[in-house]
């Protein structure tokens, strides 16, 4: 164990300190979900912190103990180790002292708790006044992200709380943005748990966490990848996205992550312990055995997992070495000429979007669009929407005085409209739309692609609609649109996606615009590669179109059957 201090000033203004205690007496949202016990042993067994050390010596922090379930257990085992390593009772008030840090915000859970810990330690044969001397040393009622902590810690244990950005009061979060540098667009507050916990681990020391897995891939993850990168290596990982491992029910997308600080070795996962937490002794044993070398199936051992902000790919490892591949062989989307984009959103749908033959505006104020639901697997089969457009083709804004319709008809709508954000920051345009409508763009060939999808669905539109804001847009002044379409129908395009984007319930994918960025595709084709791939562009045989597109990028066997079978598998229907 080190001796590194962190003497940093964490004090708080008045406005932070009584959002806090809102916090500490239940008010407001704590996020507090409780880990089943299968789960803390895993943690505990993969992080090191096992009766066969002299845990007495090395020091554990859990950062927001909730329930204790990790705390009850981990003394439970320090009692052990310290007895196994010829530890006297007399002695465990000084030499337990440093052994234990726990914090907790919620004030009646950490009464409760700390009760629990004292009757655990007198169960164990510690004498009164022992037990209340170490649950006073261990133990702080605080919010950790702003705690004082002393020393740093061999391991940093937990199921940190799940909070959204939003639900934090205004000044806490504003203390959290001067002193994090995680909190980063939408980042969730178990970021920052991690941000922490890292930051206090000894030189060697290990953060193991169950916590949802979406900062691994999501943007805002981007700054808490890039530190692990740079400092730290991801050890362990246990995806339980699809397991019971709480004790109620929650939609968390769970994961097992055991980090070190340091030079690591390879990362070893296991991405198909999905479904029952009482297997995760068996996949620690797994995780294990192959630590010590042996190959174990079900164990994939993978390097480079962390690269700057990239977002981590762990869900299919055998596909790992051809994406690559392709990456280092081919140019992204947008480098190959083609551009991404996204449909409008209006801020008030239910004023902006209607029947286009209702909407009660001049004609040139209107103009089909193209909802989600009318894409096709391959076309756009427009259903009589339409969206009111109060732009000109100069990017201004329409008058009222030159389109009365339009005007009266928005000014009807006004006390709505006034009330959205756009219109707040900018009175003076309050009828705009969020984003700037371009009639052009109407009238343009492009592919359209629905955000949250079973399957890639690519529809082509020959110029007749703009789209909606759960579309994307893909426009290019130099492909061939139904070769391109081809090629983002393609188990390789799907492979990217799935890769790099995130699982919605039920396993849909999010098709959007960082993830369709990421795709690599051929350039310099032959007039011959652009008509058979035009040839295939609107086959539902799935088959014929790989076998078209397999060739123009070099494809193995292997690498074309590892790609294959990953697109097959994020292919659901409803």
């Amino acid at each position: 164990m080190t001796n590194l201090e962190f003497p940093i000033d964490l004090g708080r203004s008045d406005e932070v300190a009584a959002s806090i205690e809102l916090l500490a007496q239940g008010e407001g949202e704590r996020g507090a979900v409780f880990t089943r016990a299968a789960v803390v042993d895993a943690i505990l067994d993969l992080a090191g912190y096992t009766t066969d050390r002299p845990l007495h010596t090395l020091r554990l922090l859990e950062p927001s103990f909730g329930d204790g379930e990790f705390l009850l257990a981990a003394i439970d085992r320090l009692l052990t180790a310290f007895v196994r390593f010829g530890g006297r009772l007399a002695q465990a008030s000084q030499v337990l002292a440093p052994a234990v840090r726990g914090v907790e915000l919620h004030a009646p859970t950490f009464e409760a708790t700390c009760s629990a810990v004292r009757r655990q330690l007198i169960d164990g044969g510690l004498p009164v006044a022992v037990a209340d001397s170490l649950v006073a040393t261990w133990f702080q009622q605080d919010d950790f992200l702003l705690s004082t902590l002393d020393g740093s810690f061999d391991f940093v244990v937990g199921n940190p709380p799940y909070v959204r950005q939003e639900r934090i009061p205004d000044p806490l979060l504003r203390a959290y943005r001067q002193r994090f540098t995680t909190l980063y667009d939408r980042a969730d507050l178990y970021v920052l748990f991690f941000e922490r916990g890292l930051d206090l681990l000894a030189r060697g020391g290990t953060l193991g966490f169950i916590c949802a897995n979406r900062w691994m891939k999501n943007k805002y993850g981007g700054p808490l990848r890039q530190k692990i990168a740079e400092g730290f290596g991801l050890r362990y990982f246990i995806d339980l996205e699809r397991a019971d491992v709480f004790r109620e029910e929650v939609l968390a997308y769970p994961a097992i992550t055991v980090i070190t600080r340091g030079a690591t070795k390879p990362t070893l996962a296991i991405i198909d312990q999905r479904d029952d937490p009482s297997g995760l002794p068996g996949a620690v044993a797994a995780l294990r055995a192959a630590s010590d070398g042996a190959s174990v199936h079900g164990v994939a051992s993978l390097t480079g997992v962390a690269q700057g902000t990239d977002p981590w790919l762990l869900d299919a490892p055998e596909v790992l070495a051809p994406l690559r591949r392709l990456e280092a062989d081919f140019p992204t989307l947008e480098q190959a000429g083609a551009q991404v984009g996204i449909g409008v959103a209006t801020g008030a749908d239910k004023v902006f979007i209607g029947l286009h033959a209702d909407l009660p505006v001049e004609p040139e104020r209107k103009l089909r669009l193209a909802m989600a639901a009318d894409c096709q697997l391959t076309e756009l089969a427009w259903g009589g929407q339409g969206v009111v457009n109060p732009f000109l083709p100069t990017g201004q804004l329409a008058s009222f005085q030159e389109f009365p319709s339009f005007g009266h008809y928005l000014d009807a709508h006004g006390e709505t409209l006034r009330r959205r954000h756009v219109a707040r920051k900018q009175p003076g345009s309050w009828y705009r739309t969020i984003d700037r409508i371009d009639p052009a763009l109407t009238a343009r060939p492009k592919l359209l692609i629905p955000d949250i999808k079973g399957r890639a669905v690519i529809a082509y539109d020959s110029g007749t609609c703009y789209p909606h804001h759960n579309l994307y847009v893909i426009t290019s002044e130099t492909w061939n649109l139904r070769a391109l379409q081809a090629l983002l129908r393609s188990s390789v395009a799907l492979m990217f996606v799935a890769a790099y984007g995130v699982r919605m319930s039920g396993g849909f994918l999010r098709f959007q615009a960082q993830y369709l960025r990421r795709i690599r595709v051929p350039s310099g084709l032959s007039a011959c590669e652009i008509s058979a791939l035009e040839a295939v562009a609107t086959t539902p045989d799935q088959g014929r179109l790989d076998a078209v597109v397999r060739p123009l990028y070099r494809l193995t066997d292997d690498e074309a059957a590892a790609i294959e079978t990953i697109a097959a598998a994020a292919r659901v229907g409803r």
